[in-house]
């Protein structure tokens, strides 16, 4: 090896380790750095608008830019959060004894058994009654391991309060400075990128395309499934509606069955306790109404601009979120897209490379062999001579040493 092959991988791996160094480094704020990036990206528009007002001062364009991300998107989160937290505990209260002090859905279980046809009663009993009371204490175990879920979590977050303030802290703080500076850092990051000025500018746009298709439209579409299925649940007089409504924002964020699996089981639950009505006018208005923001709102918002199909959104998302969690549910589809583009680009030089092939093989002169050669040089010579025997039979009959007499 040469001392300069020595080098560039000397260098190529001091590169890699200092990458690898600085993402370790960076890697606990991964979540703030992730949402400050998103915001920015969602709220760069207005951001411009902010720069043509305040003229030279990019400073004060990013504190108006961050003033009014904070107002419509952090603070209602915050009073969101708050409100959670809020009806999680009045609900996991409402279902605990108080005597034992323990939770249990007894209540609810003896009410629906209560509502059961006496056939299906006499069915049930001709299976066992051991059985019976089994199914029932699997359904109070369920309910009390997801209510230890739900108040260990609150507990941790509420231990992790000073963790989520720094974070928190150092998202509005790097999104201040992707306001102002981001363009150029974006430019930058792009130009480091080794790949030709045609695919990087392909890769990028695509990036920020499937960014905000998916982040705009899936935070829309959960917001208006949130509030349809807490509007009705507060009509039908269902505890804790904020809550479940809530948690059908989180789980719309699953395409063509998220908040179904909430309004789904309240609307059996419905039926099976006797109230018809409240049963019938939830399936028809969590199916027509709710289920039309997802069939109609999700393939404008973000089918369109990401042109991913439905199946290939879900898959990801689901996988995305299992794999990284929450922010699954923008890595996930962002994987896919840039796979695809990845993919075309791929394809596209492919079909480049062989249709200029084809075209040099078309315009290129074919070589000639020897005999052709030598047939087109006794063809050629033939010519000539003929030429030469006609020139002879046309020249005058004086010479240049001979002149024609007066």
């Amino acid at each position: 090896m040469t001392r300069q092959s020595i080098e560039k991988s000397t260098f190529l791996l001091l590169l890699v380790a200092v990458s690898l160094a600085f993402l370790l480094v960076i890697s606990n704020f991964y979540g703030a750095i992730f949402w400050a990036l998103i915001l920015a990206l969602i709220f760069m528009p207005l951001h411009r608008r902010f720069l043509k007002l305040f003229g030279d001062r990019p400073n004060a364009a990013s504190f108006a830019s961050l003033s009014v991300c904070i107002l419509l998107a952090i603070i209602p989160m915050i009073l969101i959060i708050f409100a959670i937290v809020q009806e999680c505990m009045a609900l996991i209260t409402s279902i605990t004894d108080e005597t034992t002090g323990k939770i249990t859905i007894t209540p609810y279980l003896d009410q629906l058994w209560a509502a059961i046809p006496d056939s299906l009663k006499e069915w049930i009993d001709r299976i066992g009654v051991e059985e019976l009371a089994d199914i029932r204490s699997k359904f109070e175990q369920a309910a009390a391991s997801t209510a230890s879920v739900v108040g260990k979590t609150l507990v941790g977050w509420g231990q992790n309060a000073f963790g989520f303030a720094v974070a928190f802290c150092v998202m509005l703080y790097l999104l201040f400075f992707l306001f102002r500076d981001g363009e150029k850092l974006a430019q930058q990051v792009v130009d480091y990128v080794p790949l030709s000025p045609s695919y990087k500018k392909h890769l990028f746009q695509k990036f920020i395309t499937v960014v905000k298709a998916t982040v705009k439209g899936n935070i829309v579409v959960a917001i208006i499934q949130g509030a349809l299925g807490g509007i009705a649940f507060y009509a039908l007089d269902v505890q804790g509606a904020l809550l479940w409504g809530v948690l059908m924002s989180f789980l719309s964020l699953l395409p063509a069955v998220g908040a179904s699996l909430v309004w789904g089981p309240v609307a059996i639950y419905f039926l099976a306790t006797g109230k018809i009505g409240a049963g019938i006018f939830l399936i028809v208005f969590g199916s027509l109404v709710i289920g039309m923001v997802d069939n109609v709102l999700r393939p404008i918002l973000v089918g369109k601009d990401t042109k991913l199909p439905d199946y290939v959104v879900l898959i990801t998302t689901l996988g995305g979120m299992s794999l990284v969690g929450l922010n699954g549910f923008v890595i996930g589809p962002l994987i896919a897209a840039l796979f695809i583009a990845a993919w075309g680009l791929l394809d596209q030089e492919r079909t480049e490379e062989a249709r200029q092939k084809e075209q040099r093989q078309q315009y290129r002169p074919r070589r000639k062999g020897r005999k052709e050669r030598e047939s087109e040089g006794g063809a050629a010579q033939q010519k000539q001579q003929s030429r030469d025997r006609d020139t002879q039979k046309d020249m005058p009959l004086w010479t240049d040493t001979q002149t024609p007499k007066e």
